[in-house]
């Protein structure tokens, strides 16, 4: 397995989709990054020799910032939202979607599992769900 920038990337994959588990490279820049290094995109990532891997890493160290950096820079910014109480920073605050999706339905996944709210009237079904949540 070659070894970009501390990743992994899968030898049986071609160089252009191995080079998209590099965090901050897609699809267009990975094909990119093959045009710049003068590598054959359909080459697998296995195959690639030194020359052409240090080739990459210096097409990635002068013209991208990924991984750690680019992660390190995203969290400051957000941090800068929720520092300057935007309405983005807000919503990163309360964990709830960021980019203007409803939430009366759906969001799940930003605002995790359902809490039911309200009475339940059944006596055996209110027992079930206090024995439920302890």
């Amino acid at each position: 397995m070659p070894r970009i920038l501390g990743i992994d990337i899968p030898n049986n994959k071609h160089t252009n989709i191995s080079l998209t588990y590099l965090y901050g490279i897609g699809q267009k820049s990975a094909d990119e990054i093959c045009r710049r290094a003068q590598i054959d995109p359909s080459t697998k990532a296995g195959e690639l020799t030194e020359a052409n891997i240090s080739a990459i890493l210096q097409i990635l160290q002068e013209s991208y910032m990924v991984e750690g950096d680019l992660r390190r820079q995203v969290a400051q910014n957000i941090r800068r939202l929720i520092a300057i109480n935007s309405y983005r920073g807000q919503r990163h605050r309360r964990n709830l979607p960021v980019h203007g999706q409803r939430t009366r339905t759906n969001a799940r996944t930003r605002k995790g599992g359902k809490k039911t709210v309200g009475a339940i009237r059944d006596r055996s079904e209110r027992k079930q769900a206090n024995t439920g949540s302890k």
